[in-house]
């Protein structure tokens, strides 16, 4: 609104209002409402789950809401991005009453929610941009097929909400990591190459009003969520994070970004998910030495803390990050 109020002239103070704003909001919000979510009822065979359990969860259940207001308010208000906050209140529903579910829903429940709205998401977007692709570390861009981009945006999307969820399990890691992710991203849509993609074929270049919107937002929440944490954002955060990076990742037209910015969240929570995968549908045991999500092997076998579990992480996440960022034009 604000943003068609004023015009693209008004670009930039409307993504530092929106950084200011999700900040302010969910700062306060969640101060409000931490008294009105549920209590954790800890995890099965995680580490130091005791800890965790009788604390507030789903703290997605706020900050989801104002980040999708936010999108509304600063983003041009467009059918597309309408879509967008409405599937992610939806992913945040969905994680939500499974949080506050006495008892929690089964595997395939959520394998198969999460792949409807992965499959909405992927449609929303084919329908309002271009399937081209483009190849930051070449520049080079290929035109994938209407039905070949659905399956693969399904994929990346289904993927990522379940690998930003396993790594949602010692305080601050998740938040500081996608922290890190989003200014990942930010850097990339200012690359050259990128850049001079999604102004010739991506529409709707107001995507990093998500990225500085979700940073306020999820920086807000990172404060009452630092060890030892007083919440928790449970899969009502963790999954609509997930479907916000596959997001980012197909608006910046160069979706296999998305391994290297957010490679520690794939190796974190990705390897368990073959794991489990491979020993219940193939019966194939890998890594029987190792427990996952890797931040539960390094403190439970490596007797990290959870402070240098955050830190090293995001240490290991920055380099990352450098590293592949530096590369691109």
């Amino acid at each position: 609104m604000f943003y068609n109020l004023y015009g693209a002239a008004a670009e930039k103070p409307m993504i530092y209002a929106a950084l200011l704003a999700g900040f302010v909001l969910t700062y306060v919000l969640l101060r409000v409402f931490k008294s009105k979510l549920p209590g954790d009822i800890g995890r099965a065979f995680a580490v130091n789950a005791a800890a965790a359990k009788g604390k507030p969860r789903g703290a997605g259940v706020v900050f989801v809401p104002v980040f999708a207001l936010l999108v509304l308010l600063f983003a041009p208000l467009t059918w597309e991005n309408i879509c967008y906050a409405i599937l992610m209140i939806l992913a945040m529903l969905a994680g939500y009453l499974d949080d506050a579910s006495k008892n929690p829903w089964g595997e395939y429940k959520k394998g198969i929610i999460d792949l409807v709205i992965s499959l909405a998401i992927t449609l929303v977007f084919i329908l309002n941009n271009t399937t081209d692709i483009v190849f930051a570390y070449s520049g080079k861009t290929v035109t994938l097929p209407f039905w070949l981009y659905a399956i693969l945006g399904t994929v990346l999307v289904w993927a990522s909400i379940n690998v930003v969820n396993c790594t949602d399990g010692v305080d601050g890691l998740s938040s500081t990591l996608s922290l890190l992710s989003m200014g990942a991203f930010i850097v990339l849509f200012n690359k050259s190459t990128v850049a001079q993609h999604i102004e010739c074929c991506m529409p709707g270049i107001d995507f990093k009003v998500y990225l500085y919107g979700f940073m306020g937002v999820i920086g807000a929440y990172l404060l009452l969520n630092a060890g030892p944490s007083i919440m928790l954002m449970g899969d009502a955060g963790s999954r609509t994070l997930g479907v916000f990076f596959a997001l980012a990742a197909m608006k910046s037209g160069a979706p296999l970004m998305f391994i290297p910015i957010c490679l520690v969240f794939i190796i974190d929570g990705g390897l368990g998910l073959i794991k489990v995968s491979l020993l219940r549908f193939l019966k194939i045991h890998i890594l029987k030495n190792v427990r996952t999500p890797i931040h539960d092997h390094v403190r439970k076998n490596k007797n990290w803390s959870d402070a240098q579990t955050v830190i090293r992480f995001a240490v290991l996440h920055g380099v990352v990050l450098f590293a592949a960022l530096f590369l691109i034009k």
